[in-house]
């Protein structure tokens, strides 16, 4: 789409700021208000048009994106998403341990450990964890657990938290970066260790190492956007 307007501005609206290009309100792809309960955060999405030059590249404008579909999709729907987010707690990442090789079983111990052991003092929610391939089937009371501390957030930081947890992998990761029990960075190194561990003895693939920092660049949009939804 070709950039229709000279420039982007954020005005106070009825129940909380919305953006303006030119003196037009932006408004979701499914056409609903653009409101946001934070004027940094409408700030940022207003740098985001304003940074578009001719075209307008949907791609390069993530916090216009997540609020998009925190509006758009988790509201109308907000307990099929929270769904969907616990989800990955029946099978998340940290819970599946390799077998061998012991460098690699003894870093993922490491890394990992802790993270269940803070969910399950967190969340009261106490994750098993196997060796292999091998599904493991969660306890409901751990699940349910999970979802009681997810459902707590609003419509934005869902949109935000859905994103972390599908790039992650790991539900209890991405709870971890928004609590602020670790950092984004050291998020994104957790959900890449096995990864990471093949590319140290192997070498590294320009692919991989391509999606790697696309999948880095997600996350830490996703990190930074839930910290402007908190209200």
């Amino acid at each position: 789409m070709k950039r229709f307007y000279e420039a982007a501005s954020v005005e106070k609206a009825d129940g909380g700021y919305q953006v303006l290009l030119d003196d037009r309100p932006v408004r979701t792809p499914a056409k609903a208000p653009l409101l946001l309960p934070v004027e940094e955060l409408a700030a940022k999405i207003a740098a985001e048009w304003n940074a578009q030059g001719e075209k307008i590249l949907p791609d390069s404008m993530p916090f216009m994106s997540l609020s998009a579909t925190g509006i758009d999709r988790v509201t109308p729907q907000r307990d099929d998403v929270i769904d969907q987010i616990v989800a990955y707690g029946g099978s998340d990442l940290l819970c599946y341990r390799a077998e061998d090789p012991d460098d690699l079983v003894i870093r993922q111990a490491k890394s990992w450990q802790p993270l269940l052991d803070w969910c399950r003092e967190r969340f009261g929610a106490e994750l098993a964890v196997t060796a292999g391939i091998m599904p493991l089937t969660q306890s409901q009371e751990s699940l349910a657990a999970l979802r009681v501390g997810i459902a707590e957030h609003n419509d934005l930081v869902l949109s935000g938290l859905y994103q972390l947890t599908t790039g992650f992998g790991s539900l209890v990761i991405a709870l971890a970066v928004l609590e602020g029990r670790i950092e984004v960075e050291k998020g994104i190194e957790y959900a890449l260790l096995d990864e990471l561990f093949q590319a140290e003895r192997w070498g590294e693939d320009s692919e991989a190492l391509a999606r790697r920092k696309g999948m880095a660049a997600d996350m830490t949009n996703a990190a930074r956007f839930i910290t402007f939804c908190r209200v």
